[in-house]
């Protein structure tokens, strides 16, 4: 049986492959790993727990609260928030530990859980390999010992937390954005509140799209993965720019005020040289994935600004950022993290931290987007491939190095498998489009010739 947690916890379509007693024997076994079951030295555990607006989100959470309760934790229950808004609140109010219900970024049908640590950070692999090993032992019938009585948990709803957080992102903003008109697609998801509410706080004229979900549209035509909604409305509305977040909100992409891209890249330099101007960059250093744009690269050279690469995923850019005592890292997706401010990446943050560049040099997003020229760079997912070969295929590593020659010095291949879908995703930048577009489709035809 293959590990259970992916790169951001465990993910599955809801009811199939995670069903209620999946989340009900996970939250116990975190339990046991995170905080100990049935008050032990007399501490009694506390836990909070959020979820997405998808409909699986509420029969999953509510055997979350139940797995919880029986292992003696202490529940509040925030309802509807962002993940970054669980993991803030998980270390603002001192909680042992969180717990988000959402699949992020993917389809309706699909859900998964993430817990947090105490002070709202990201389980480290160990932890999430005790907690497994803690499920199997309970599903295998080892028995373990029950609270009963006053040891069992009690569960309160934390209305509370909405404004908590709110309040927490307006608090961090450098300056106000009086003057802005931005137009904010949420994804018909976990911010659907949030985002608006935190930007008209901060001063600025707010249009929404893509903010009333139903608990089936969650990511559906809207948001980071769908941007033509949002490129579309901005010019329409005469906005200043306008920001997409994703299904749960931990990613932010954007559109200037013609209605163009601004992607995780262009936002990560923006950021980065407004924080060296602040002089709250650490190090000069910005903390990005081998996915970043050749584009970036060269303009962090050029700004002075010194980079760090790490293997795909906002987990690695965070290890590093922890490691070197950085803070600015992301990835080109919108993954931003802004370790002064948060423990995780956050779409509606990063959002305002933009917006308030915007506001304050009063340059339009376009100019200051324009500190980064990106190369051309393809992006192809192949699906329905057995992804664990991606490394030992001589077929694949052959059609790698062709495509390398081809290139030369001009551009780049990655291949890496998806750490939270089943596909492989095959990236290649050329200075020529044409040939990018021409390069990995050749690639994309072989990972499934060797892996399919």
């Amino acid at each position: 049986m293959g590990r259970l947690f992916g790169t951001d916890g465990v993910r599955g379509v809801a009811n199939a492959d995670l069903t209620a007693e999946m989340a009900l024997g996970l939250s116990v076994a975190a339990a046991r790993v995170l905080a100990g079951a049935g008050g032990e030295s007399g501490h009694r555990a506390m836990a909070v727990v959020g979820r997405d607006p998808r409909a699986s989100g509420e029969f999953l959470e509510a055997a979350v609260v139940a797995g919880l309760a029986s292992a003696g934790v202490d529940v509040l229950r925030v309802g509807v928030l962002p993940t970054p808004a669980v993991a803030y609140l998980t270390g603002s109010l001192g909680a042992d530990f969180g717990v988000m219900l959402s699949a992020s970024h993917n389809p309706m049908p699909d859900n998964g859980i993430k817990f947090f640590a105490r002070g709202g950070h990201k389980l480290a692999d160990e932890a999430e390999d005790r907690i497994e090993a803690a499920y199997r032992e309970n599903t295998g019938g080892t028995p373990w010992e029950r609270p009963v009585g006053a040891g069992v948990g009690r569960v309160s709803e934390y209305g509370e937390g909405f404004d908590r957080y709110v309040a927490h992102l307006v608090g961090v903003l450098p300056n106000r954005l009086d003057g802005l008109k931005v137009v904010i697609d949420a994804a018909h998801g976990a911010a659907s509140r949030v985002a608006p509410e935190a930007f008209a706080r901060a001063g600025a004229e707010v249009v929404t799209i893509g903010a009333e979900p139903d608990g089936l549209n969650i990511n559906d035509g809207y948001g980071s993965t769908h941007l033509d909604a949002l490129r579309a409305a901005v010019p329409a509305h005469g906005a200043d720019l306008g920001i997409a977040v994703d299904g749960d909100a931990d990613r932010c992409l954007a559109a200037d005020g013609g209605g163009c891209e601004v992607d995780g890249d262009q936002i990560l330099a923006v950021l980065g040289v407004a924080m060296r101007d602040a002089g709250t960059l650490r190090g000069d250093t910005v903390v990005a994935t081998v996915m970043s744009n050749l584009g970036f690269a060269l303009a962090m050279e050029r700004e002075g600004l010194r980079l760090r690469q790490t293997a795909v995923g906002d987990r690695y850019v965070l290890e590093e950022m922890k490691r070197g005592g950085f803070s600015l890292g992301g990835e080109q997706s919108g993954h931003v993290i802004v370790l002064d401010h948060a423990t995780t990446g956050d779409g509606t943050l990063t959002g305002l931290l933009l917006a308030a560049r915007v506001a304050a040099t009063r340059r339009p997003l376009r100019d200051l987007a324009g500190v980064m020229e990106r190369l051309p760079q393809v992006l192809i997912n192949v699906p329905d491939v057995d992804k664990a070969r991606v490394g030992d295929s001589r077929e694949l590593a052959e059609a790698v190095s062709e495509a390398e020659r081809v290139l030369g010095e001009t551009g780049r291949v990655l291949l890496r498998p998806s750490g939270t879908e089943p596909l492989v995703r095959v990236m290649v930048e050329a200075a020529d489009a044409a040939q990018a577009r021409a390069v990995a489709s050749g690639l994309a035809d072989a990972v499934k010739s060797a892996l399919g």
